[in-house]
């Protein structure tokens, strides 16, 4: 059966409310043959985001309508590993809301992800043949996986000269890029004869944003960001740089950046790393 993710529009609506309309969605649900899994919601942003096996967009909504009345403003077809890829397995609470995967007890996740890109500065192997190109994106591989490990980050995909990853933490995705990119200082200083240089960009969103897509103007984003990137530098959105706020990251804020694919110019932060002493 198809998967979808439902967006509710919930400003002014408690935790309780939306816990409320949640299980009077489980009540209903047999009726049309669908199956409510868990929700996310972000208070602060008023949006709940439900992921819901149905055999139609019209039968989810037919759930809603009969439940509490509240129908969803946007309701978006997802593969099962691409759901999983971004916002993880999630455990979640009685009520069906998806716990964060660390923090407070009983934090809910809000779905808010950071996505970051990293990618290989120039092309390994035609300029050093296939055999040393191969190893250097082995030791590229090594670092950010060993990063992401550290930091809770879940790769999405191999690019080919890069990872792409998620996070659940804008200060955890900003910390796994430092991470990166200080093994990697520190590798250039142990094998000069082939320096390997990495960029990275980092933006963070909402899982269903304009382009009814998931994540899909924030992974643009963050793709934009590390091409735009010079060698050795990461750079963020300005929403990430927000969002790190009080969490003592330095940041060098690059003013407003022309991106290929955004119709208006695009805040840009620098996040300002030094090899660990």
């Amino acid at each position: 059966m198809p998967l979808y993710m439902d967006v509710h529009e919930f400003k002014g609506t408690s935790t309780a409310e939306v816990d409320q309309a949640h299980a009077a969605d489980l009540k209903e649900q047999g009726k049309y043959g669908v199956k409510y899994i868990k929700y996310w919601f972000n208070e602060s942003h008023g949006k709940a985001f439900c992921l819901v096996e149905a055999p139609s967009p019209e039968a989810a909504q037919l759930v809603h309508r009969e439940a509490h009345g509240q129908t969803a403003q946007t309701i978006l077809e997802v593969q099962p590993e691409l759901a999983e890829a971004f916002l993880g397995g999630g455990e979640t609470d009685p009520s069906g809301a998806v716990l964060a995967p660390s923090g407070a007890a009983n934090e809910r996740d809000s779905a808010i992800r950071t996505i970051i890109f990293t990618d290989i500065v120039g092309s390994t192997n035609e300029a050093l043949g296939d055999d040393v190109g191969m190893a250097l994106l082995g030791v590229h591989n090594t670092i950010v996986r060993d990063a992401l490990a550290a930091e809770d980050g879940r790769e999405v995909k191999h690019t080919g000269d890069g990872i792409m990853a998620s996070f659940v933490s804008a200060v955890a995705a900003v910390r796994c890029a430092t991470r990166v990119q200080r093994a990697l200082a520190k590798h250039r200083q142990e094998h000069t004869e082939h320096p390997l240089k990495v960029r990275i960009g980092a933006a963070a969103g909402e899982p269903v944003e304009r382009e009814h897509d998931l994540f899909g103007a924030t992974v643009q984003l963050a793709a934009r960001l590390c091409s735009h990137a010079q060698p050795e530098q990461i750079l963020v959105s300005n929403v990430v740089a927000e969002l790190c706020l009080g969490k003592a990251l330095p940041f060098k804020d690059l003013g407003d950046v022309s991106l290929k694919g955004f119709n208006r110019p695009i805040r840009v932060h620098a996040v300002e790393w030094s090899v660990a002493t």
